[in-house]
């Protein structure tokens, strides 16, 4: 191996650059060349390819987003687009890849595995809902975004005597959100993994307004409703000053944290040595802040699952 490629796809992740720094400077180091594909996915079949040296990634550690850009791309689910991408990489002479980013990506790096084009995924994405490693990259930070947040709004919360209800992003994954909802302290949280009784929700609002709680933090999952519908629903059957936020995609920005930081640094180079021992099709991840890999495509047909002894702690925690 002599040549290898990396790229980022899907919704970016503070802690990317972070990565393909990694990638970088551990192929270069090892005596490898490498190539950035710009652009994910799309940038790959249109051949937007070019070369990475020391300087290119220098400076870019405390960056948020990607600075290889990222896109989503429709035509890379198909054969045809995938073929493309192999006569890109081919046509550069790049003889393996690395991919950082979500189950998406992933899903790009499994379709080139199983027509023989060796891949490596590095897990980005805030949602942490990639199965196989205890956190991905950019979630640490999106989750100190949320906080800081949290902890703003409730200020203005307890001023005003109000109950808030905060919408966080994860998609269908509840990570972001009960962390959120624990660390910040909110009174109560909702996610896609766990059903939730309306009239326990309400009845916990008015036993805390009866003895003299003034204000109310409650978080909401994306995929769980719109937070905004969710305010409508409290406000109407509670009467309380209800107010709401949608932290939306600044959730998304930002520089990473130091934990993300060395979390990507580690998965980064980690990737390239899978590489240099010839091992493709694989997924990189951290268990117990020790680096594993396993087989991509095996990966993406398992479950995320999330602890739930944390969302019981939650609600023990916020009577």
């Amino acid at each position: 191996m002599k040549r290898i490629g990396v790229l980022t796809s899907g919704g970016d992740a503070p802690g990317m650059n972070a990565a393909v720094r990694a990638v970088v400077r551990k192929a270069i180091y090892s005596n490898l060349e490498v190539y950035g594909i710009v652009g994910g996915y799309a940038g790959l079949i249109s051949g937007n390819i070019k070369k990475l040296e020391l300087g290119s990634v220098g400076d870019i550690i405390q960056r948020g987003g990607t600075f290889l850009y990222s896109a989503r791309c429709e035509e890379f689910k198909t054969k045809e687009g995938q073929q493309k991408g192999i006569e890109q990489l081919k046509a550069h002479g790049i003889d393996a890849l690395v991919v950082v980013g979500g189950d998406g990506s992933y899903m790009g790096a499994k379709a080139l595995t199983e027509q023989g084009y060796p891949c490596v995924g590095v897990p980005g994405t805030i949602d942490n809902d990639i199965p196989g490693t205890d956190f991905t990259i950019g979630f640490d930070t999106a989750l100190n975004t949320v906080i800081e947040a949290i902890d703003k709004i409730r200020d203005t919360a307890s001023s005003h005597e109000r109950t808030f209800v905060i919408e966080v992003m994860g998609r269908n994954a509840g990570d972001l959100a009960l962390w959120a909802g624990l660390a910040g302290g909110a009174e109560t949280v909702l996610i896609p993994e766990e059903n939730y009784n309306m009239d326990e929700i309400v009845d916990r609002l008015k036993k805390g307004s009866e003895r003299g709680k003034t204000h109310s933090i409650i978080i909401v999952a994306e995929g769980v409703c719109s937070g905004v519908e969710f305010g409508k629903k409290i406000k109407e059957q509670t009467d309380f000053d209800t107010r709401v936020s949608v932290l939306g995609h600044m959730q998304r920005g930002g520089s990473p944290t130091a934990f993300d930081r060395v979390l990507a640094s580690r998965l980064g180079a980690y990737a390239v040595e899978l590489l240099l021992e010839g091992k493709g099709g694989r997924a990189v991840g951290i268990v117990d802040n020790k680096l594993v890999d396993y087989d991509i495509i095996e990966a993406l047909g398992k479950p995320h699952t999330l602890d739930l002894s944390l969302y019981q702690l939650s609600k023990e925690l916020s009577i």
